[in-house]
């Protein structure tokens, strides 16, 4: 029995002591794990002079916006739109009841088929009093006659030829067409209603073209330029930015709020901004002032603030920044950094702070 206890607790020891070892080499191991060098890529900040930016809300609009109406009066025949569908330039908007004016121009027509009957028999008159006036066979005052006859009746026959053109441009204009591919934004009338000469038929949009009109404080109005580039974000459509140019400074300002419109023109290709939308707009001002600059994929998102990977003495050591603005592929930025600090820009996802990396080139 006494052997049987000494064998048991032989064996025991021998376990303890195995599975010492190897809770010393796991142990080992992880700290060698943790202790691995992580490859990033890294450039220096630099020191440049840049523009000053400000960030101010707009509305988008279509440049181009029209109230068609008609040009002459009727009562809607047919009014095929519908407000929100796109149209193209030429389509039909609305045609107004032309039977009057249809009756009219067939009996123009008929009127000046007869006259120029009239216009043939004075014409051969003309010549057979022309022949004898020549014989001295018939006064001057029949020859007159005949003459002018012939004259009255060419008269009839233009003033006629106007009236069928007249009649004919009326006709045509009884049918409203879009002057530019657009929306129907809104309808202005209905089948059977009476439409005035310049009554309104539909407001027609173009969203090809699109500005944003900013109301900037005057303090910044004065450091604006026209063509100068913009950058717009929507963010009910997108977080990136969108390229534009100003096109208007408008000179009367709001003396209340002492801000002055200031237009951009945007591209807008896929037709996804509409007008009304809120947008962000960050102008560069004419005034430069020397700024740290970095590549945008230097910084990292941690919850609500902004920081990048300083890397000394090779350990990446978080900095916390203030971005102060955008340019081209870089951010001007604000921290506990200087000019030739190195900063991670490849690699900087999983850091932690203290981790030792390995510098690579890109």
């Amino acid at each position: 029995m006494r052997t049987q206890r000494s064998l048991n607790r032989f064996y025991m020891a021998v376990l303890i002591g195995l599975f010492s070892v190897f809770f010393s080499t796991t142990m080992a191991a992880e700290k060698k794990k943790g202790a691995q060098e992580v490859p990033v890529q890294v450039v220096p900040v630099e020191k440049k002079m840049v523009s000053d930016q400000i960030s101010l809300i707009g509305t988008t609009e279509p440049i181009a916006q029209s109230t068609v109406a008609a040009e002459v009066s009727g009562i809607v025949q047919f009014f095929p739109v519908r407000e929100g569908r796109f149209v193209k330039k030429g389509a039909l908007l609305v045609r107004l009841k032309s039977t009057d004016l249809k009756l009219r121009l067939k009996r123009a027509k008929a009127g000046r088929e007869k006259i120029r009957l009239n216009l043939q028999l004075a014409k051969k008159e003309l010549a057979r009093v022309g022949r004898l006036k020549d014989l001295n066979s018939i006064s001057e005052k029949k020859y007159d006659e005949a003459f002018y006859r012939h004259r009255s009746l060419q008269q009839e026959v233009m003033e006629l030829e106007a009236e069928i053109e007249l009649l004919n441009y009326e006709i045509k204009q009884k049918k409203v067409v879009a002057p530019f591919s657009g929306f129907i934004s809104k309808e202005h009338t209905q089948v059977g209603e009476w439409i005035n000469p310049g009554g309104p038929v539909v407001t027609l949009v173009d969203l090809g073209r699109v500005r944003v009109t900013v109301d900037v404080p005057e303090r910044y109005a004065i450091m604006l330029s026209l063509k100068r580039e913009a950058k717009v974000i929507i963010r009910s459509i997108s977080s990136r930015f969108l390229i534009g140019r100003i096109d208007a400074l408008l000179p009367m300002g709001n003396p209340d709020a002492r801000t002055f419109p200031v237009r951009i023109n945007l591209p807008n290709p896929d037709l996804q901004i509409k007008g009304g939308m809120e947008a962000i707009v960050r102008f560069n001002l004419n005034r430069s002032r020397g700024a740290l600059l970095l590549p945008k994929d230097a910084v990292v998102t941690a919850g609500n603030s902004k920081l990048v990977f300083s890397v000394k003495d090779g350990k990446a050591f978080p900095v916390t920044i203030k971005i102060l603005g955008y340019y081209e592929g870089s951010v001007a930025i604000e921290g506990n950094l200087k000019a030739g600090d190195l900063v991670v820009i490849r690699g900087n996802e999983r850091l932690q702070p203290g981790q030792q990396v390995k510098v690579v080139e890109s």
